[in-house]
């Protein structure tokens, strides 16, 4: 299996991106596809070490780990496998998430439970077992993706929303617990991106084509907001250039927050 970021030529074929990260040492979770796949390779490419965290197997030039965020064992066994292979741990990228579609009215106990197990819960279960490793770090920094969901009212998102707004909270409490530890923590929030899990609700709609269109004029910029924008967010802010940056949440939604245009 080929290790990222032994060699950190582009993918792209553009000009190689500056090394910020080189000599340090990341994980992502749910790092098997969409936003978390485009971080390991942006992290890669950067300079970095990287392991992708998932229950399922990445790409075959991806180093990747089955774990499961679940579960406290899972993630530990992960970690300790990362540390053993590289000698540290500098960068943990609490991305591992699911979905959930209805209001109030349409969830089940089972749903609540499940989604925030995974996205709050297991967020919690990720740091906790990285923390002694962070805390002998130099360039510690956590990024939890969290989403517009944290701050907007979406439609037929509750138990998403309410689980991604526990996210913005909990990166707060974590920035705010560990800044002593020098462990900067931050979080991004996403519109709606281009990842295979809003390519799978866009097939099981009645009118995909209708739906997207809806989706991309949703956001200011008029298009969804792609995973490699999402990746080079995490990376500014997993960079020990961001060093004075800690209890952030950085919108990458296509202007969701921020305007309000003339329809």
């Amino acid at each position: 299996m080929t290790e990222l970021g032994t060699d950190h030529a582009d993918h792209a074929g553009a000009t190689a991106p500056e090394q910020d990260l080189a000599g340090l040492v990341a994980i992502v979770t749910g790092g098997a596809s969409g936003i978390g796949l485009a971080t390991v390779r942006t992290l890669a490419a950067r300079g970095a070490s990287v392991a992708a965290l998932d229950v399922a197997p990445p790409p075959a030039a991806v180093y990747g780990i089955t774990c499961d965020v679940t579960e406290s064992r899972s993630i530990g066994a992960a970690i300790d496998t990362v540390v053993k292979r590289w000698g540290r741990l500098d960068v943990v990228v609490a991305n591992a998430g699911i979905g959930a579609q209805g209001s109030v009215a349409d969830a089940t106990d089972e749903e609540w439970h499940r989604v925030l197990d995974v996205n709050v819960v297991g967020t919690a279960r990720t740091v906790q077992a990285a923390l002694p490793h962070l805390r002998s770090s130099p360039a510690a920094a956590v990024v939890v993706t969290c989403s517009i969901a944290s701050w907007a009212g979406l439609p037929r998102r509750a138990v998403y929303s309410a689980s991604k707004g526990a996210l913005y909270a909990l990166v707060l409490a974590m920035a705010a617990d560990h800044v002593g530890d020098r462990i900067r923590v931050n979080g991004v929030a996403p519109g709606t991106a281009d990842t295979p899990w809003v390519g799978r609700l866009l097939d099981a709609a009645a009118d995909p084509a209708g739906e997207r269109a809806a989706l991309a004029a949703r956001q200011p910029i008029g298009r969804l907001v792609t995973a490699d924008e999402v990746a080079h967010a995490i990376a500014y802010l997993a960079s020990p250039r961001s060093a004075s940056t800690t209890g952030t949440i950085l919108p990458v939604d296509g202007g969701m927050l921020g305007l309000r245009l003339p329809r």
